[in-house]
């Protein structure tokens, strides 16, 4: 037994764990498991998806083989324990690149499948599960399941943002993009209100494949102007060859005991990142790395929202009605003080998620870390989840860790029929705060 948490670190409960390094020990390893269990990665997730607390975490970071690459089509078979960061660093020198990556790239290809994780190029490239080819399924009893888009689809699409329910992922195909190199031109653009966002997000979306804003989520709460903040696009981009940057990683040293993201730090923060970002506007060559994960070169910064640990609250809502429920969940932090730096707004494209419980659906979705404040942070959340579910939007279940049963199944209603691919052997926090009887 070993004392776990997940990436928000709200808890801390002990498991047992079975690690999965040899393929072919896996089926007896989860048939003979001696609780229910569920598939264990990285533990990038923020909330309880990824825990099973006085249960079994099947540990899949050994599977962490390639098994073929072809460099002509860029088709890459991998286990399931494969980190995002090594594809990366394998392909791109031979001209391919992930289509689509979160905002951390050290959590494993079994992980973004089970979350059908998205990007900042929706509205190009869709989420992780539309460039899977084909998924090996291991389920609790033996039986190995190999699905895809083409082949048992209805598996597939339980499987892909099916959140670890279906079996556990032992192996799959990825169908990579065609670069040129490492590098992206990009440019940075300040902006003064939501409508100025929507016009960027707007006049972007043909011409740019990565889009995202951060977003300056108490600017209205002392009478300023509400959602200013820092837009920034990319395209990959030929510039010959350039000295890549010097990887400059650092590491939170201590958990404080109280967050160090608070009332006195947030608001100065904010400015003056909004400032310096502003200064600092226009076109640039970047490296992949920082553009698209920026907090990776800080390890462990979990740990400075302080003992408590942080949730995550990230919503989408449809496009028609996404600016006046953005507006008014901005509102809303504003008025309670709380929030965070790490604000993230962009918008979906109008494409058709592959997955039953896929999150990503055509609109517009905001990110924010807030501090745990126990009480006080649960009835902010109350007050969002009233704006989001009044706009038939949803939440995010790689980054949930409280939301009630009835916004899961309204937002997600194709939920009675993924519950006909639930493997009975597997089991997390998640599924049992939200699914399970």
């Amino acid at each position: 037994m070993r004392t776990i948490s997940s990436w928000g670190r709200l808890s801390a409960f002990p498991h047992q764990l079975i690690a999965l390094n040899d393929p072919a020990r896996i089926a007896s390893l989860l048939r003979d498991s001696p609780k229910p269990g569920i598939a264990y990665g990285m533990g990038r997730s923020y909330g309880d998806v990824c825990l099973n607390p006085e249960g079994v975490l099947w540990l899949t970071t050994g599977l962490d083989h390639f098994i073929a690459f072809d460099e002509s089509t860029g088709r890459l078979t991998c286990e399931a324990g494969v980190l995002l960061r090594d594809i990366q660093r394998l392909t791109i020198p031979h001209g391919w690149i992930l289509p689509v990556t979160p905002g951390t790239q050290l959590v494993t290809v079994g992980g973004a499948i089970a979350n059908d994780v998205h990007g900042k190029s929706h509205h190009v490239s869709g989420s992780f599960g539309d460039h899977i080819e084909r998924i090996r399924l291991m389920r609790t009893d033996g039986e190995i399941i190999e699905c895809g888009p083409h082949s048992r689809p209805d598996w597939f699409a339980a499987t892909v943002g099916g959140l670890g329910l279906t079996g556990v992922i032992v192996e799959a195909e990825i169908q990579l993009r065609r670069v040129a190199g490492p590098w992206l031109d990009t440019e940075t653009l300040p902006f003064a209100d939501l409508d100025e966002f929507f016009r960027l997000t707007d006049d972007s979306e043909t011409a740019w494949e990565h889009t995202v804003a951060w977003i300056d989520c108490i600017s209205g709460g002392m009478g300023g102007k509400a959602g200013r903040g820092i837009f920034m696009r990319g395209n990959h981009a030929d510039v010959g060859q350039r000295p890549e940057p010097k990887a400059r990683q650092r590491t939170m040293p201590f958990t404080p005991p109280l967050s160090l993201v608070n009332r006195l730090s947030l608001r100065p923060f904010n400015i003056t990142y909004y400032n310096l970002k502003k200064w600092r506007a226009g076109r640039a060559i970047l490296h992949y790395e920082p553009f698209f994960y920026p907090l990776d070169n800080l390890q462990e910064w979990n740990r400075m929202y302080g003992s408590r640990g942080f949730f995550q609250y990230q919503s989408v809502v449809p496009r028609e009605v996404g600016q006046d429920a953005t507006q008014a969940m901005l509102r809303e932090i504003a008025r309670s003080g709380d929030g965070s730096f790490l604000a993230v707004l962009k918008t979906f494209g109008n494409r058709q998620p592959p997955g039953m419980l896929s999150f990503p659906q055509p609109g517009v979705t905001l990110a924010l870390d807030f501090p745990n404040h126990g009480d006080k942070t649960h009835r902010l959340f109350a007050r969002l989840d009233a704006i989001v579910r009044a706009a038939k939007g949803r939440l995010y279940p790689a980054k949930d860790a409280r939301m009630s049963r009835a916004l899961f199944a309204a937002g997600y209603p194709r939920l009675p029929e993924f519950l006909n691919y639930r493997d009975a052997g597997i089991s997390s926090e998640l599924s049992r705060r939200l699914i399970e009887n």
